[in-house]
Protein backbone atom coordinates (compact mmCIF):
# COMPACT_ATOMS: atom_id res chain seq x y z
CA UNK A 1 0.00 0.00 0.00
CA UNK A 2 1.79 3.36 -0.63
CA UNK A 3 0.64 6.19 1.79
CA UNK A 4 0.21 9.91 0.51
CA UNK A 5 -0.05 12.03 3.83
CA UNK A 6 -1.11 15.43 3.46
CA UNK A 7 -0.68 18.33 6.02
CA UNK A 8 -0.81 21.93 6.67
CA UNK A 9 -2.69 24.39 8.37
CA UNK A 10 -6.69 25.21 8.64
CA UNK A 11 -8.08 26.47 5.20
CA UNK A 12 -4.71 25.89 3.65
CA UNK A 13 -6.68 23.43 0.75
CA UNK A 14 -5.26 20.22 1.92
CA UNK A 15 -8.14 18.41 1.77
CA UNK A 16 -8.73 19.43 -1.20
CA UNK A 17 -5.17 18.11 -2.77
CA UNK A 18 -5.95 15.07 -1.29
CA UNK A 19 -9.34 14.67 -2.74
CA UNK A 20 -7.99 15.59 -6.09
CA UNK A 21 -5.29 13.52 -6.18
CA UNK A 22 -7.26 10.38 -4.82
CA UNK A 23 -9.94 10.93 -7.79
CA UNK A 24 -7.59 10.67 -10.67
CA UNK A 25 -6.69 6.93 -9.60
CA UNK A 26 -9.38 4.62 -10.53
CA UNK A 27 -11.49 1.92 -9.10
CA UNK A 28 -13.76 2.01 -5.77
CA UNK A 29 -12.93 4.72 -3.52
CA UNK A 30 -13.56 4.91 0.16
CA UNK A 31 -13.57 8.20 2.25
CA UNK A 32 -12.96 7.75 6.11
CA UNK A 33 -14.45 10.55 7.99
CA UNK A 34 -13.14 11.36 11.30
CA UNK A 35 -15.46 14.85 12.06
CA UNK A 36 -18.70 14.30 14.06
CA UNK A 37 -21.72 16.33 13.48
CA UNK A 38 -22.19 17.90 16.73
CA UNK A 39 -24.14 21.28 15.83
CA UNK A 40 -26.44 22.39 12.80
CA UNK A 41 -23.02 24.17 11.13
CA UNK A 42 -20.96 21.00 10.95
CA UNK A 43 -23.87 18.89 9.93
CA UNK A 44 -24.42 21.04 7.13
CA UNK A 45 -20.64 20.88 6.17
CA UNK A 46 -20.27 17.34 6.19
CA UNK A 47 -23.39 16.92 3.85
CA UNK A 48 -22.08 19.85 1.34
CA UNK A 49 -18.74 17.88 1.22
CA UNK A 50 -20.74 14.40 0.77
CA UNK A 51 -22.50 15.94 -2.35
CA UNK A 52 -19.25 17.71 -3.28
CA UNK A 53 -17.41 13.64 -3.45
CA UNK A 54 -20.45 12.52 -5.89
CA UNK A 55 -21.39 8.99 -5.53
CA UNK A 56 -17.84 7.87 -6.58
CA UNK A 57 -16.93 7.74 -2.91
CA UNK A 58 -18.55 5.24 -0.36
CA UNK A 59 -17.74 7.19 3.03
CA UNK A 60 -17.16 5.82 6.22
CA UNK A 61 -17.58 8.03 9.24
CA UNK A 62 -15.46 6.51 11.90
CA UNK A 63 -14.79 9.09 14.89
CA UNK A 64 -12.49 6.71 16.67
CA UNK A 65 -11.56 3.20 15.53
CA UNK A 66 -9.52 3.75 12.03
CA UNK A 67 -7.07 0.93 12.56
CA UNK A 68 -9.09 -1.56 12.47
CA UNK A 69 -11.45 0.06 9.35
CA UNK A 70 -8.30 0.98 7.61
CA UNK A 71 -6.94 -2.45 6.72
CA UNK A 72 -10.56 -3.18 5.84
CA UNK A 73 -11.31 -0.76 3.74
CA UNK A 74 -7.37 -1.37 2.16
CA UNK A 75 -8.75 -4.80 1.15
CA UNK A 76 -11.62 -4.14 -0.92
CA UNK A 77 -10.92 -0.70 -2.49
CA UNK A 78 -8.63 0.93 -4.88
CA UNK A 79 -8.39 4.19 -3.03
CA UNK A 80 -8.82 5.01 0.92
CA UNK A 81 -9.40 8.96 1.59
CA UNK A 82 -8.57 9.39 5.77
CA UNK A 83 -9.59 12.82 6.66
CA UNK A 84 -8.13 14.33 9.21
CA UNK A 85 -6.18 12.62 11.39
CA UNK A 86 -5.88 15.88 14.03
CA UNK A 87 -9.47 15.34 14.44
CA UNK A 88 -9.39 11.49 15.46
CA UNK A 89 -6.50 12.75 17.52
CA UNK A 90 -9.28 15.15 19.52
CA UNK A 91 -11.81 12.62 19.45
CA UNK A 92 -9.61 10.26 20.89
CA UNK A 93 -8.25 12.52 23.58
CA UNK A 94 -11.98 13.37 24.66
CA UNK A 95 -12.77 9.75 25.24
CA UNK A 96 -9.53 9.63 27.58
CA UNK A 97 -8.52 6.92 25.56
CA UNK A 98 -4.46 5.57 26.16
CA UNK A 99 -3.48 8.24 23.03
CA UNK A 100 -0.32 7.07 22.82
CA UNK A 101 -0.88 3.96 22.86
CA UNK A 102 -3.89 4.73 19.60
CA UNK A 103 -0.96 6.50 17.85
CA UNK A 104 1.24 3.46 18.06
CA UNK A 105 -1.26 1.03 17.07
CA UNK A 106 -1.92 3.44 13.86
CA UNK A 107 1.44 3.62 12.97
CA UNK A 108 1.49 -0.12 13.05
CA UNK A 109 -1.34 -0.23 11.29
CA UNK A 110 0.40 1.19 8.88
CA UNK A 111 3.21 0.00 8.93
CA UNK A 112 1.48 -3.94 8.24
CA UNK A 113 -1.19 -2.94 6.03
CA UNK A 114 0.45 -4.66 2.58
CA UNK A 115 -2.59 -4.15 -0.08
CA UNK A 116 -2.87 -2.64 -3.58
CA UNK A 117 -4.59 0.25 -2.20
CA UNK A 118 -3.42 3.65 -2.15
CA UNK A 119 -4.08 5.42 1.02
CA UNK A 120 -3.98 9.23 1.76
CA UNK A 121 -4.13 10.63 4.99
CA UNK A 122 -4.69 14.15 5.80
CA UNK A 123 -3.67 16.17 8.85
CA UNK A 124 -3.22 19.49 10.46
CA UNK A 125 0.06 21.35 10.95
CA UNK A 126 -1.04 22.62 14.37
CA UNK A 127 3.13 23.57 15.20
CA UNK A 128 3.66 26.53 13.04
CA UNK A 129 1.78 29.16 15.65
CA UNK A 130 1.95 30.37 19.05
CA UNK A 131 2.76 28.27 22.24
CA UNK A 132 -1.24 27.27 23.46
CA UNK A 133 -1.52 29.17 27.21
CA UNK A 134 -3.19 26.18 28.36
CA UNK A 135 -2.20 22.42 29.37
CA UNK A 136 -4.97 20.80 27.31
CA UNK A 137 -4.07 23.04 24.17
CA UNK A 138 0.04 22.08 24.95
CA UNK A 139 -0.79 18.60 25.45
CA UNK A 140 -2.94 18.38 22.09
CA UNK A 141 -0.22 20.39 20.23
CA UNK A 142 2.56 17.81 21.06
CA UNK A 143 0.73 14.69 20.81
CA UNK A 144 -0.34 16.19 17.30
CA UNK A 145 2.84 17.23 16.66
CA UNK A 146 3.92 13.44 17.31
CA UNK A 147 1.68 11.93 14.91
CA UNK A 148 2.33 13.82 12.12
CA UNK A 149 6.29 13.18 12.27
CA UNK A 150 5.36 9.38 12.70
CA UNK A 151 3.01 9.09 9.96
CA UNK A 152 4.96 11.43 7.82
CA UNK A 153 7.96 8.74 8.64
CA UNK A 154 6.22 5.69 7.41
CA UNK A 155 4.50 7.32 4.82
CA UNK A 156 5.90 7.06 1.08
CA UNK A 157 5.27 10.70 -0.17
CA UNK A 158 4.84 13.83 2.28
CA UNK A 159 3.36 16.93 1.17
CA UNK A 160 2.80 20.22 3.15
CA UNK A 161 0.22 22.58 1.57
CA UNK A 162 0.01 25.78 2.25
CA UNK A 163 -2.74 29.03 0.56
CA UNK A 164 -4.11 25.98 -1.68
CA UNK A 165 -0.38 25.27 -2.84
CA UNK A 166 1.53 21.90 -2.07
CA UNK A 167 4.67 21.09 -1.82
CA UNK A 168 6.05 17.41 -2.16
CA UNK A 169 8.50 17.49 0.97
CA UNK A 170 9.02 13.45 0.61
CA UNK A 171 8.86 10.90 -2.00
CA UNK A 172 10.00 7.43 -2.25
CA UNK A 173 10.14 5.16 -5.36
CA UNK A 174 7.60 3.07 -4.58
CA UNK A 175 5.47 1.49 -7.59
CA UNK A 176 1.73 1.24 -7.20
Amino acid sequence: MKITFVIGGARSGKSSFAMGEASRISGPKAYIATAEALDEEMKERIERHKRERGDEWNTFEEPLKITGLIPDLAGKYKVVLLDCLTLWLSNSMITNADVKNEIEELINTLRITHYASRLFIVSNEVGMGIVPENRLARLFRDLAGDLNQKVAAVADEVYLVTAGIPIRIKEQNIKN
